[in-house]
């Protein structure tokens, strides 16, 4: 019987073939779609999901079903003797919250973190928890630590198409067409519990040399590290890998020697920004 099993949504990017193979159990987020409810990674793809917001589809995105939620902790607690759940931030979802009052239920053997991380910082956050929990530490444990390091994280995020912003009621309709004419490529920032307005760039190219010196402010004020050696650096994107695999050659040559991995956002935080999005995000490498 294994002691201490991970669960964590599919905002963190980790698709159901990497959750298998790494041990990592991953709530898929709900979509509806024209009315029709799909499962994110599960019968939606990233393809047929861009396919579908081309086709400019009404998407909407909701937390996972209590039920969902209960009944995967009660399947995991008849192999393993403890649950560390690691939902999206609670500042930009209730599902933390949600998860924290279902687990009032288990007597402790559910441990809910809220360490204010989603994608690419929440991903390492899970496979953090495994390492942790190989290690033999317990869920109570896992989540104390994951907490205390919860403010040890950045992530800057380039928007291709104020569209979706304006859509999903994030910006007025008038602010999205003076950008849209002014041809702006916002940058936007999740610092702790939420996404705030970062800077504005004219250019791809500007955008993105607004980040990488983010980002090295970052590891050298925030977090005393100015070289990143003790820093996860890893890049997201929507839609165009090519354009993120570019971006990866930048990073490491303003962070020589970095792994930087490329994954592709999780459809639940790309259906709010829409295609050709960049991102850019650190954690701190604590285990």
């Amino acid at each position: 019987m294994g002691r201490v099993a991970v669960v964590t949504d599919s905002n963190s990017g980790i698709t159901q073939a990497e959750a298998k193979e790494a041990g990592i159990t991953v709530l898929p987020m709900p979509f509806f779609i024209q009315g029709e409810t799909f499962f994110e990674d599960i019968n939606l793809t990233q393809e047929q999901f861009y396919g579908r917001l081309a086709d400019d589809a009404e998407i909407s995105t909701s937390m996972p079903a209590t039920k969902d939620v209960t009944e995967t902790w009660d399947a995991l607690l008849k192999e393993y003797d403890e649950i560390v759940h690691i939902p999206m931030s609670s500042g930009l979802s209730s599902s933390c919250e949600t998860a924290y009052v279902l687990a009032q239920q288990y007597e402790g053997k559910v441990q809910v973190v809220d360490n204010q991380r989603i994608s690419i910082t929440q991903r390492r956050s899970a496979y953090d928890a495994l390492m942790l929990s190989e290690q033999g530490k317990s869920a109570a444990e896992i989540r104390e630590t994951l907490e205390r390091e919860k403010f040890e994280s950045s992530i800057y995020i380039m928007v291709d198409t104020l569209r979706y912003l304006k859509k999903g009621g994030r910006i007025t309709p008038a602010a999205a067409a003076l950008g849209t004419l002014l041809k702006l490529k916002p940058v936007l920032q999740i610092q702790g519990e939420k996404l705030d307005a970062f800077a504005k760039a004219r250019t791809v190219k500007q955008a993105k040399n607004i980040m990488l010196e983010a980002m090295k402010n970052d590891c050298r004020d925030r977090f005393g590290d100015a070289e990143g050696k003790n820093m996860y650096i890893d890049i997201a994107y929507t839609f165009d890998r090519d354009a993120a695999e570019k971006f990866r050659e930048e990073l490491l040559e303003a962070f020589p020697g970095q792994e930087c991995v490329v994954h592709p956002l999780s459809l639940s935080v790309s259906c709010h920004i829409g295609p050709g999005a960049l991102a850019v995000g650190a954690s701190h490498q604590f285990v």
